[in-house]
């Protein structure tokens, strides 16, 4: 598989997520971290939402990172002379392009928008900016339209295109077959970055199957932050793209945890337990099954290393624990226990762990120990 590149809108998409707005200390520290992570490029901002965006998107400029940056702007020369003040001199330039929206938005025909876009391209470019196009609303957009309409940008000077499936509207084997067929009719140069949303819980397979058909860009948001249901989780994208496609990514695992965190205290969005990757819990193993077979492989409960990502599995008791679980935790508190002991401190763990919000502690296991011949003359 060859390599994955990371464009990632936490700063600009993830922003906007009902109730989310970062403070310019904020989309600053995001943005060093994304570069430390070693993110490729950053979308960081809307620079046509006023003065306090472009400080904000300036004052990130001016730290001089190693990843790209660049701004979302709208086809209208307002929006880029905004970007252009910013001093990145990178601007992506969306516009709609299903007819549905192109009518709904903007009141024109596909032609009028061929006109916009390109009359946008061309002012951008003429500023020295680097221009990229996103195609919003691409999964409903004609497909020969698009086709057309990046081969007449790829004459014009544009070589990034961003396909967007704004509504969430593919399922894997459709993206795959809009991609492949796309990638196919325009120049080989071109570099076509997917865009998903997860409305129905599929931005990650899509933008996978994206890629796998042709796209070389991974649109994402740190934990997948995003309007409505949000967008592509970087951490999934990239740790799925690692190991289950045997790619190759320039980011770094170890540092998914920490930007996760950074970004849920910014956005003041909790991270579920359970979320892939990042989650708290999901190394935490209370299985017996699972347990028994970890202490004797890693890999018989574990595809997913934990160590890349700077963590590691831990476990916990309850109702579903062995006796290899029970015997595990006590020799981490170097309690002996015989055969016996054991059979009862698992009789205790049915039946205190049927109390769901419990947490059985190896503490709780000594302390019950202690008393044990009492708990046998009852």
């Amino acid at each position: 598989m060859s390599r994955l590149r990371v464009c990632d809108t936490t700063l600009r998409d993830g922003e906007q997520a009902p109730g989310v707005a970062f403070s310019a200390e904020e989309k600053t520290e995001i943005a060093v971290m994304l570069d430390l992570a070693g993110v490729e490029q950053a979308e960081i901002g809307i620079p046509a939402m006023g003065k306090a965006e472009c400080r904000s998107i300036a004052r990130i400029a001016a730290l001089g990172l190693q990843m790209k940056l660049m701004t979302w702007n709208r086809a209208v020369f307002s929006d880029i002379d905004a970007a252009e003040s910013t001093g990145v001199g990178w601007a992506h330039i969306s516009v709609p392009v299903s007819t549905v929206q192109i009518k709904a938005k903007l009141g024109m025909t596909s032609a009028q928008v061929t006109e916009l876009i390109r009359r946008s391209v061309d002012y951008g470019l003429c500023k020295g900016l680097t221009v990229s196009v996103g195609f919003e609303d691409a999964s409903r957009a004609d497909g020969l339209f698009l086709e057309q309409l990046t081969n007449q940008l790829y004459r014009d000077g544009v070589r990034r295109f961003r396909y967007a499936d704004t509504l969430s509207v593919h399922h894997p084997a459709a993206i795959a077959a809009r991609i492949d067929r796309l990638v196919a009719r325009v120049p080989q140069d071109v570099e076509l970055e997917i865009h998903c949303h997860n409305d129905y819980g599929l931005a990650l397979a899509n933008t996978l199957a994206a890629l796998q058909a042709g796209a070389v860009w991974a649109s994402t948001t740190v934990s997948g932050l995003g309007e409505r249901a949000g967008n592509t989780a970087l951490e999934e994208v990239v740790m799925s793209w690692k190991d289950l496609y045997q790619g190759t990514c320039s980011v770094r695992p170890e540092l998914l945890n920490p930007l996760a965190a950074l970004v849920s205290k910014a956005s003041n969005r909790i991270i579920p337990e359970g979320k892939p990757i990042v989650g708290d819990m999901v190394f935490v193993h209370e299985s017996g099954i699972h347990i028994n077979g970890l202490l004797k492989e890693r890999a018989a409960y574990q595809a997913l290393d934990p160590t890349e990502l700077g963590t590691d599995h831990s476990f916990v008791l309850g109702k579903h624990s062995g006796r290899s679980a029970v015997q595990y935790m006590l020799e981490q508190e170097r309690i002996k226990a015989g055969p016996d002991e054991i059979k009862f401190l698992l009789e205790r763990l049915r039946l205190v762990g049927e109390d769901p919000k419990r947490v059985i502690r190896s503490t709780d296991l000594k302390h019950w120990l202690q008393h044990y011949p009492a708990e046998l003359s009852k």
